[in-house]
């Protein structure tokens, strides 16, 4: 299969690159940058020498058009201005960015600052979470693969919600992500001496993930969701732990049993024993979801912690997959990768 990528320079590009440079059956065939048009892409991503004989090119509707699958791994607004050729094109995408997870034009427009340049394909993206959509995706012409954050929030709930197990209206996840989720733009915070040996939290009032987490939670749950999401800096390159809170309705379930049932035929979930909690260093460099589900002094109250890496399944691996469901290839070709330890 021929593989095609717009913006290929940041982060969720390179892991990209990484992940289909072992694929066995996808090729990338071309990589698209204005910046860094004529730039071979080893030269800008040595660990990719002698794996690609590519350079960065503008992007070309008609050659994109070509490919099997093109990626977006792009900011946001670049996508919804391109995407409509590409499939008028008769191309297929997978969108990275969060142009086409909000489902409402005038929520997106809340929450990104700018009019949505193609609404009309909102209602026809196909959210990109495996454990919940894979039929959809297998027959979409348009993926948007979710947020980081998201994907680790939402495998959580996901069980708790569909069963009616959890108060709806009461939510809390408390995320922490490594300095790789802001991107690859020079920023101050960034910085090793200003995001080193601290831990903070940030967008506490409004985070552009809160709408696309609590639309997909909602649909699960079929009833309107109401989650408080806190997110935090974790001073790690890679890596998302999230704790999630939830008050019960009925303590009588065996939960550990729900989440193990659930996510049995989910290759890319894992649920730990009871009593054995995830950490992110253990899914470092995979598509790998670590969950762990425990009601602390037996109370009323659920506490569910979920590891992703947020460069892996958290973007570049879930889009991989995605794209394998698409193509009708296996799910799990070109993510058999093990976790990196230590």
């Amino acid at each position: 299969m021929e593989i095609g990528i717009v913006g290929g320079t940041g982060y969720t590009g390179v892991e990209l690159l990484r992940l289909l440079a072992t694929h066995e059956d996808a090729e990338v065939v071309l990589i698209t940058s204005r910046a860094e048009c004529g730039r071979r892409v080893d030269d800008l991503f040595p660990n990719l020498r002698g794996l690609y004989d590519l350079a960065f090119s503008e992007p070309d509707v008609v050659s994109l058009a070509a490919c099997d699958i093109v990626f977006f791994a792009t900011p946001h607004n670049v996508a919804m201005n391109l995407v409509p050729q590409l499939l008028d094109a008769g191309a297929r995408v997978v969108d990275l960015s969060a142009d086409y997870r909000i489902r409402d034009a005038q929520l997106w427009s809340q929450w990104y600052g700018e009019t949505h340049s193609s609404p009309e394909l909102l209602s026809e993206a196909v959210y990109g979470l495996p454990e919940l959509n894979r039929e959809k995706i297998a027959t979409a012409r348009l993926v948007a693969c979710p947020g980081c954050y998201p994907t680790s929030v939402q495998l959580g709930f996901m069980p708790l919600l569909a069963r009616g197990l959890v108060d709806a209206q009461h939510l809390v996840a408390s995320s922490a992500s490594g300095v790789t989720g802001a991107g690859r733009q020079a920023k101050i915070d960034n910085l090793l001496s200003e995001a080193s040996d601290s831990f903070k939290a940030y967008g506490v009032n409004g985070h552009r993930h809160l709408p696309e987490i609590e639309q997909v939670l909602s649909d699960v749950a079929t009833q309107p969701v109401r989650l408080t999401f806190v997110p935090h800096l974790l001073p790690l390159v890679r890596g998302i732990h999230s704790t999630l809170i939830a008050q019960l309705h009925d303590g009588a379930e065996d939960l550990q049993a729900l989440y193990e049932q659930w996510y049995t035929a989910e290759p890319f979930v894992d649920v730990l024993p009871a009593g054995v909690f995830p950490q992110t260093r253990t899914v470092k460099g995979a598509n790998r979801c670590q969950i762990s589900v425990t009601t602390p002094q037996e109370r009323d109250t659920v506490v569910v912690m979920v590891t992703i890496d947020n460069l892996v399944k958290g973007a570049s691996g879930q889009a991989v997959q995605n794209m394998n469901i698409m193509l009708g290839l296996n799910e799990q070709a070109g993510l058999r990768q093990v976790g990196l330890l230590p």
